[in-house]
This record gives C-alpha cells, sequence and structure tokens, in this order.
C-alpha cells in the first residue's frame, strides 16, 4: 500500500469521526459528556489539518480554484429552484 493511499484512507476516516462527534456533541445533553465529544472533535480538527497540510505538500490531495463567474451561475441556480 502505497504512502498516498494510506493517507486518503486516513483522511476518509477523519472526516467520518469528525461527523460522529459533531452528531454527538449537538445531541448530548450532559455537559461532561458534550464537552469530552467537543475535546474529541478539536483533537480530530488538528489531526484533519495536518493530514491535508501534508497532503498538499505531497501533491497527493489537488485543490482546484473556482472562478468568481463559476460561483455566481451556481449561486445563481440555487435561487431559482428555490424559488
Amino acid at each position: 500500500m502505497s504512502d498516498q493511499l494510506i493517507m486518503e484512507n486516513y483522511l476518509l476516516l477523519l472526516k467520518s469521526t469528525m461527523e460522529v462527534y459533531v452528531h454527538g456533541t449537538l445531541e448530548s445533553s450532559n455537559k461532561i459528556v458534550k464537552d469530552t465529544l467537543k475535546c474529541g472533535l478539536d483533537e480530530t480538527v488538528k489531526h484533519q489539518g495536518r493530514t491535508y497540510d501534508i497532503m498538499t505538500e505531497y501533491g497527493w490531495y489537488k485543490v482546484q480554484n473556482v472562478e468568481p463567474k463559476e460561483i455566481k451561475n451556481t449561486i445563481k441556480k440555487i435561487e431559482q429552484s428555490a424559488s
């Protein structure tokens, strides 16, 4: 297994983990549990950021800039479908 594939899988795992922490934090009625889940979420966000930085540094995560015109067109389509 290549380093790139390992990092891609790790990034997916972190994203899934964040979803669990977010839902748990939002739904928890116990302050201690909520604080514990929030702490886990914060740490996972840090790991995700570091992983993303490493992947972009190695060219394993490509970021593509979107032209402002494309953003405006997308917003327009969303507004039209909402009305």
